[in-house]
């Protein structure tokens, strides 16, 4: 039957779209406005971490990190995660350009961080072989629609899907420990020598951030060629303070 129903939450769809998800689906997908950690955004189960002189996480107050700052819109959880996997597993790349758009509301309540300035805008990168099974990058999908929803940057903000290399194949983060996640990523990661970023300010775009492990080896790439800041950009932030409490949908767990 056409539509057919929706990809999120199974109800009849109303209307034909492009986008096989209903209004009330979309709807649900809201941005974190609780407290948070001011370098790295994960978010604080309690305010009371506001009332510290510099209210940071412990991984930040050890600066493990080798971006200087990292934001997320929302919580990896529920409708928000559900369409995230939709996009990278269910070989829906529009949905990236749609859900990138969702970005563009963290960069303008973020305007201390993205208001001044010009950007490189590099999404996170897959390996060759993945992104060839895959056939897209979702990050670079996001990317995109983070750009045209902020109306194509009016020249701020640019654009470099091959500045980043993933040089080294490495195993899917999910399941990994916390040390496994680094050491597995650690040195995967280049600059294109064709690609100039000396001097620059770097936006990392990507799906999820846990551990930051992925981030943090991308920037510490972007940094070594000569970046002059890079600030992390992410649909979704993964803590298990913050479970997923959608379990009506197994089969995406």
């Amino acid at each position: 039957m056409f539509p057919g129903p929706c990809a999120l939450c199974h109800q009849p769809l109303e209307e034909a779209g492009a986008l096989d998800v209903c209004s009330a689906c979309w709807s649900e997908l809201q941005p974190w406005s609780g407290p948070a950690c001011a370098r790295c955004g994960v978010p604080f189960a309690s305010g009371r971490a506001l009332d510290a002189a510099e209210p940071l996480c412990a991984d930040c107050r050890l600066s493990e990190f080798q971006f200087d700052l990292a934001r997320s819109f929302g919580l990896y959880r529920e409708r928000l995660r559900q369409a995230i996997v939709h996009m990278k597993f269910r070989r829906r790349e529009r949905w990236g350009m749609r859900l990138g758009g969702l970005l563009a509301e963290t960069w303008r309540s973020n305007q201390e961080i993205f208001g001044a300035g010009r950007f490189l805008v590099v999404p996170v990168p897959l390996h060759r072989g993945r992104q060839r099974e895959r056939g897209y990058n979702q990050a670079e999908a996001l990317a995109r629609g983070l750009i045209v929803a902020l109306g194509g940057g009016k020249g701020a903000l640019r654009l470099e899907a091959q500045c980043l290399k993933k040089i080294r194949d490495t195993r899917p983060q999910t399941g990994l420990s916390r040390a496994e996640r680094w050491g597995n990523v650690r040195g995967a990661f280049a600059v294109s020598p064709s690609v100039q970023v000396t001097g620059l300010a770097v936006v990392l775009i990507d799906d999820v951030m846990t551990t930051g492990a992925t981030l943090s080896a991308c920037a510490a790439a972007l940094k070594g060629a000569g970046s002059r800041s890079v600030v992390s950009l992410t649909l979704a932030r993964a803590t298990p303070q913050f479970p997923d409490l959608l379990v009506d949908e197994p089969a995406l767990k």
